[in-house]
């Protein structure tokens, strides 16, 4: 079943640009909204799979709308794109609630990749998004908590490191030598103990924890 993606960004003809080319890569694009709340009204109607938000957009802008949108229907993914790759907005669109960050001079095959991983819940960490994540433990938690306050098993916590250095699923199970079906097990006890929606804040409370080390 292909991905039902909603575009919003405020510029129609890089919108236009957008749906042609990922229609062709294969995505359903079942809307486009030209500003962030245009982009949370509708993607309240549609329901897409994934929102590819831009950042900087009228009245609303896009890490705005995310969080928004999150509280709303914390189901549908945000990819966000941006002109540059700025830690503080990266921060920001984290907090918010995004699991995917792109800069708009990434390739559209980028783009089709990054939408994929996050509509299967299997977004790897960019190395800007984790530089930011760093950032906002030491801003929330300067000190890593005792190891005693561990709740993950050591298995779980292998496949968070592993997450934690970009691994996708399927590379986490090749690293660990054990089947997709398993790491998805383990992520899904990890996001229960840790109160976490998703890889990305499962991440994000692991290190604040002291669990797992950001490179």
């Amino acid at each position: 079943m292909a991905v039902r993606l909603m575009l919003a960004d405020d510029h129609r003809m890089l919108r236009e640009g957008l749906r042609r080319s990922l229609s062709e890569e294969g995505f359903e694009v079942v809307g486009e909204a030209a500003d962030g709340d245009e982009a949370v009204r509708l993607a309240s109607e549609l329901r897409p799979d994934v929102v590819l938000m831009d950042v900087t957009m009228p009245d609303v802008d896009g890490v705005e709308a995310t969080r928004r949108l999150q509280r709303l229907h914390p189901e549908i993914r945000v990819v966000m794109l941006t002109m540059h790759a700025d830690e503080g907005v990266i921060a920001d669109a984290l907090r918010a609630g995004a699991v995917g960050y792109l800069v708009k001079d990434c390739s559209t095959d980028e783009i089709a990749d990054a939408i994929r991983m996050a509509a299967s819940d299997d977004a790897a960490l960019s190395p800007a998004l984790a530089g930011a994540m760093l950032d906002e433990v030491r801003r929330i938690d300067p000190e890593p908590a005792d190891e005693s306050d561990r709740v993950v098993t050591k298995r779980e916590v292998e496949v968070l490191q592993l997450i934690a250095d970009g691994c996708s699923t399927p590379e986490v199970a090749e690293q660990l030598f054990i089947s997709q079906k398993t790491v998805k097990n383990h992520l899904a006890s990890i996001y229960h103990k840790l109160d976490a929606r998703d890889r990305t804040q499962a991440v994000l409370q692991a290190v604040r924890m002291g669990i797992v080390r950001l490179s």
